[in-house]
């Protein structure tokens, strides 16, 4: 379920700011086509936070149709309230979604024990296969040992995208709570994660450069080729840095869609869009990492090429 490639799309707006359904139905397509092994539809990247009740339900609904079963589906349910959380897990588990991601509710700040009353609610009311979601500089509040000792007992509970950007958190989980699998949630620790054993990368990256985040994934997982992977993310940590850095994230993962060719359209208030001189270095970073994942592919495959003479020979 929570394996692989999992990238939380964006939503495409209009000039007016309604939503581009035929827009949003393309960059699926173009993730399916890349090799994603499924698609987070309701998260931050898709803007969940400037969308209503009834286009977010409405989103679940088409990308579920849209997409056909071809990858798994999981929709982001997150909430300011617990109520409000289980009735949009009531409504992806309508929409025929395939699990959820959650995150802790924002502004409250709950204790971990409150915390955990509230996932175990959103749990009992939909019974979905459930991604947890930390990342305490959106929420406020981390999901602790004490937290993940707790909904651990529920075998719902399946896997955490890490997002706090603590390597330490990496080992706690990875040694302490091997029966929850991990997500990767922070983009220039990706590799540290799949060395530490990481099943998935919820990366925005998908929505753009889809078919190089499916190499790095196999390069990690199935080559088990570290050196290549490290001149990989090496290529990728100046791109990283412009998209995650300066409070431009939701602007600059849809400028790198544009650049892509694919529909994006603007973002909704109260964000606004990147200055010029943002946008410039931005394109200029996309241009060059993509030229020098390229090369480091092309190298691969060179040298794959070598190998298999010789061998033949």
């Amino acid at each position: 379920m929570f394996k692989g490639i999992i990238p939380p799309i964006i939503t495409p707006f209009h000039d007016d700011l309604g939503i581009d359904e035929a827009g949003f139905a393309e960059v699926i397509e173009y993730m399916i086509a890349g090799g994603v092994h499924g698609i987070v539809c309701g998260g931050t990247t898709g803007e969940s936070y400037a969308l209503t009740r009834d286009e977010r339900v409405r989103q679940f609904r088409f990308a579920k149709e849209v997409i056909g079963g071809r990858v798994p589906l999981i929709c982001g349910v997150n909430d300011m309230t617990t109520t409000g959380a289980c009735a949009y897990a009531v409504a992806a588990k309508e929409a025929g979604a395939d699990g959820i991601l959650l995150a802790a509710p924002p502004y409250s700040l709950p204790t971990e024990r409150e915390l955990a009353a509230h996932c175990l609610d959103v749990d009992r009311d939909c019974g979905l296969p459930i991604m947890l979601y930390n990342y305490p500089g959106r929420t406020g509040v981390g999901m602790g040992a004490e937290f993940l000792e707790e909904v651990g007992r529920r075998a719902t509970f399946k896997a955490i995208k890490e997002a706090s950007g603590d390597i330490d958190r990496l080992h706690l989980l990875a040694c302490d709570f091997p029966h929850i699998e991990i997500s990767c949630g922070a983009e220039n620790q990706a590799l540290e994660f799949f060395v530490w054993g990481a099943t998935s990368w919820v990366t925005p990256m998908g929505n753009f450069f889809v078919e190089e985040a499916v190499d790095f994934y196999n390069v990690c997982t199935r080559d088990k080729d570290f050196d290549k992977a490290r001149a990989m993310m090496t290529a990728l940590l100046p791109l990283m840095s412009v998209i995650e850095g300066g409070g431009n994230y939701a602007q600059s993962v849809k400028y790198a869609v544009a650049f892509q060719g694919l529909p994006a359209g603007p973002v909704r208030p109260p964000m606004r869009d990147m200055n010029e001189e943002l946008k410039r270095e931005l394109h200029q970073v996309l241009e060059t990492v993509k030229r020098t994942l390229g090369a480091i592919r092309s190298r691969a495959n060179a040298n794959d090429g070598e190998r298999h003479v010789r061998l033949v020979g």
